[in-house]
């Protein structure tokens, strides 16, 4: 990959260029590992919870995790992030790269992130869980989905557009979060398919900040 490369204006303008298409595609694939997923977080996550949505894209799950919670959704995209007002006015979205940005300590209960992990530079996976640890309140959890196939960081077309796409070593994720701090709860493949690419996998993780735990600096 081009060191000159910025992998976060290729992210937000390929989201950007898809607009709608993007969800579209999004909902003609498989639904049943993410349903059940949502469904998961949703039972960890009671009313009044302060939940934050990272890549949270067009607002695919922020009706069901703002309904009765404090919500939050971040993404790099204006075009996706406008269709998530839209589609769900009554939550907050702002626009922005999760791994840069700040906020107070122990300021959420929950932390989601539906496939965003494969567009963060491998460089950036440990800061970014660090962050997201310190974020959490002491109980709360980190329920994400990660990539189960190891690459490296690169751009290729996907669904007509450059895109970015995240190097890892996938069966590193649950020691990194463990030597952060977090407890496993949930670490399960699931298959997955894709009506354009086929079958596929994904690793769904619930990683649960202990109680007792100090905040990360």
């Amino acid at each position: 990959m081009s060191a000159t490369l910025d992998p976060k204006r290729v992210i937000a303008d390929g989201y950007d260029t898809m607009g709608r298409e993007f969800g579209a595609w999004n909902g003609e694939r498989s639904p049943d590992a993410r349903r059940w997923f949502l469904g998961e977080i949703l039972a960890r996550l009671p009313e009044g919870s302060d939940v934050l949505e990272v890549g949270c894209g067009p607002g695919t799950d922020a009706a069901a995790l703002s309904t009765g919670r404090r919500y939050i959704g971040i993404d790099l995209s204006n075009v996706q992030l406008s269709l998530a007002r839209q589609l769900v006015p009554r939550a907050t979205f702002v626009v922005g790269d999760f791994t840069t940005m700040d906020f107070r300590p122990e300021s959420f209960d929950g932390i989601v992130a539906f496939y965003v992990f494969n567009h963060v530079p491998e460089q950036e996976l440990v800061p970014t869980f660090e962050r997201i640890f310190a974020w959490l309140r002491p109980g709360g959890r980190l329920m994400t989905s990660l990539l189960t196939t190891e690459a490296e960081d690169r751009v290729e077309e996907w669904l007509g557009i450059p895109m970015f796409f995240a190097g890892i070593k996938p069966e590193s994720n649950d020691r990194l979060l463990r030597e952060i701090g977090f407890a496993i709860e949930v670490s399960e493949r699931r298959d997955e398919f894709d009506p354009l690419y086929g079958k596929g996998e994904t690793r769904w993780v619930i990683a649960k900040k202990p109680a007792a735990s100090v905040s990360a600096s």
